[in-house]
């Protein structure tokens, strides 16, 4: 069935969820595990020092994230190699699969309102319309 899983995880209760059901998928079919997670950088940064800032502040935040996920896929008897990368979320998520040829990819469900998915949509909706592979979305 699924032999590469990858989680996309952004630190949120949704990412946090989905590393979980990634875990217990993995764990029950032997399958490679990878999490991705994309430091999203300032669109339009007034200095080098903002950048600079923002990533330092990114670094920080996933290290936390990477830590918990090698906790709980270790108790479960499950290798996780974990992955930062800089860029826009849903391209470089899309990028890294087509790469690495992965079979299925995780993802959280965040909620937003119907507004909101209608005029700027969703990172979980984009990725479910251009992933190369299949897509859990765990809610």
């Amino acid at each position: 069935m699924y032999k590469k899983i990858l989680i996309a995880n952004d630190g949120s209760e949704g990412g946090a969820r989905a590393l979980s059901v990634a875990i217990k998928l993995a764990h029950r079919l032997k399958a490679r595990l990878d999490m991705i997670c994309v430091e999203e950088m300032p669109i339009a940064p007034a200095t080098i020092d903002e950048i600079v800032e923002e990533q330092l502040e990114e670094n920080h935040r996933y290290e936390r994230v990477i830590g918990q996920a090698r906790s709980q896929a270790t108790a479960a008897r499950v290798k996780i190699e974990t992955h930062v990368v800089s860029g826009h979320a849903v391209s470089s998520i899309v990028e890294f699969i087509e790469r690495g040829g992965y079979d299925l990819l995780v993802v959280g469900f965040m909620g937003h309102s119907a507004l909101y998915n209608r005029l700027i949509g969703g990172t979980t909706d984009r990725l479910v319309e251009l992933a190369p592979c299949h897509v859990l979305v765990v809610k």
